[in-house]
């Protein structure tokens, strides 16, 4: 994977196979830290001590049509190549958080890619699921619920193809409005 919001869309598309109906997407660029934070957190099944020691490896799968387990493996990987980390911590039943922290002026820090296409994926497939998309840079913070959206449709559902171009656009002038990297 070339962009962080492709690493994203993996993990978030794994909360959902988790059976996750709330999934909270954070990112926080910290500038005069030189860091750029990413945190996905669910409430989907979580996994047990057994298998969150293997998670990280990437023969290691759930999957039932491939043998190999490339999602945080990969992400882990990225954040190393730019001095970072990644850190996991789940509780089975209580869900999953997954937080990436990357040196944001790394030569090898991949660019983080359209957040929103990512966010508007994961919308238009899981239109009955409940997504967080929160970006922070300089005190500065764009936020999406879609909760909150639900709301306000009054039974259209998100999915709908105006809906979710209101959606992309959004986080499109949101991001802009926070000079947040995109």
């Amino acid at each position: 994977m070339l962009e962080l919001s492709m690493h994203i869309l993996d993990i978030a598309e794994n909360s959902i196979r988790a059976a996750a109906k709330l999934i909270e997407i954070c990112i926080r660029e910290d500038i005069s830290g030189d860091t750029l934070t990413i945190e996905i957190i669910d409430d989907g099944k979580g996994m047990n001590p057994i298998k969150t020691r293997k998670v990280l490896d990437p023969f290691f799968t759930t999957k039932k049509v491939r043998n190999v387990g490339l999602g945080l493996p990969l992400l882990e990987q990225a954040a190393k190549a730019a001095d970072g980390r990644l850190s996991l911590k789940t509780e089975e039943g209580k869900g999953t958080h997954v937080m990436t922290l990357f040196k944001n002026s790394h030569i090898d820090r991949q660019p983080l890619g359209s957040m929103s296409d990512t966010i508007t994926t994961l919308v238009a497939g899981n239109p009955d699921i409940d997504f967080i998309y929160t970006h922070e840079k300089g005190g500065r913070a764009f936020k999406l619920d879609t909760r909150e959206i639900r709301k306000q449709l009054d039974g259209v559902p998100l999915s709908n193809a105006r809906v979710l171009r209101f959606i992309k656009e959004f986080i499109e002038e949101g991001l802009k409005e926070i000079a947040a990297e995109q």
